[in-house]
């Protein structure tokens, strides 16, 4: 199949419909109806027929749709990173952030870079730990933040500041120690965490050594998802410092544990594209926005580090 058929079949059998395909590939429906009947033929089978006025496809169109889609996919990359090399601007800086940075202190660090520099255009998106690797050779972003990326030759990482997980519960929560020991969650219904990346990692790893076993009673997705469930007396939970203080409210308390479990917050961005300045002062705005909030939060916090 050529490429303008695999876009038309994609397109076709994604939308269900001859007219609903050619809106999205912005062509007419004669010649929409031209490259699929072409395709057809190249293929020697069918790949829709009409049942009841309706474009159903056949079951040879759903097994080449798992092959296709995954060209289709590779070829919308391709055009992705061809768009962002093309329209690259020292004035905008495109970010990736995880989605526990993107509560408070991702928009904290732009809103002031924006008052200093109000020429300056941002695209920011949120997406989870392995996602951010792709975004940065895709050129959909300049620069990451995460939390502790593992060595890549590809890429230039920017250790920003220390961090660490924290024990997250009501404060109306029955006999919580000053401090956490990893011993203490022996046996505790927790909310749990079932994609957390390299911090995940850490705090599976960490009750691992320790042989203890928690009861996770909830699974969710997102560091903030589990926070937000403890804010409605869901459970306990386990997350990052951003997200606690983020989240935290009037009826929650935040406990750090003994000994602490820490991880860096870093910059990423590939060793062959050095930051602009403007993005240079982002990573250095989202560093003082990070230690000046967990000064606020935790005026101890220095002296733990």
């Amino acid at each position: 199949m050529r490429m303008r058929q695999i876009e038309a079949f994609h397109a076709i059998y994604v939308s269900g419909s001859i007219s609903g395909a050619a809106r999205v590939l912005n062509v007419s429906q004669p010649s929409l109806t031209k490259v699929l009947q072409h395709a057809e033929q190249q293929l020697g089978f069918a790949l829709f027929r009409r049942v009841k006025g309706r474009l159903v496809a056949t079951d040879e169109a759903h097994v080449l749709f798992r092959e296709v889609s995954d060209v289709h996919e590779r070829l919308s990359s391709l055009r992705k990173t061809a768009r962002n090399l093309r329209s690259g601007s020292a004035g905008n800086v495109r970010v990736s952030v995880l989605p526990a940075l993107g509560l408070d202190l991702a928009p904290a660090a732009i809103a002031k870079l924006r008052k200093a520099h109000p020429g300056v255009t941002f695209d920011v998106m949120t997406q989870h730990h392995d996602e951010v690797l792709r975004s940065l050779y895709e050129r959909r972003c300049e620069v990451a933040i995460a939390y502790a990326p593992a060595p890549h030759p590809r890429l230039k990482i920017i250790e920003l500041c220390p961090a660490e997980l924290v024990l997250m519960h009501r404060r109306d929560a029955p006999k919580v120690p000053a401090r956490i020991e990893l011993s203490w969650l022996k046996g505790k219904d927790i909310i749990g965490l079932s994609t957390s990346g390299p911090v995940g990692d850490l705090f599976a790893a960490a009750l691992g050594k320790l042989q203890v076993i928690a009861n996770e009673v909830i699974s969710a997705q997102t560091f903030y998802l589990a926070a937000a469930m403890v804010r409605h007396d869901a459970g306990i939970a386990i997350v990052d410092e951003p997200t606690a203080y983020a989240m935290s409210n009037a009826q929650t308390d935040i406990k750090f544990f003994d000994p602490p479990m820490r991880f860096n917050v870093c910059a990423i961005h590939l060793e062959d594209r050095p930051l602009s300045q403007l993005a240079r002062a982002f990573v250095q705005g989202m560093r003082e926005q990070i230690v000046q909030t967990q000064a606020a939060h935790n005026p101890a916090h220095n002296r733990r580090l």
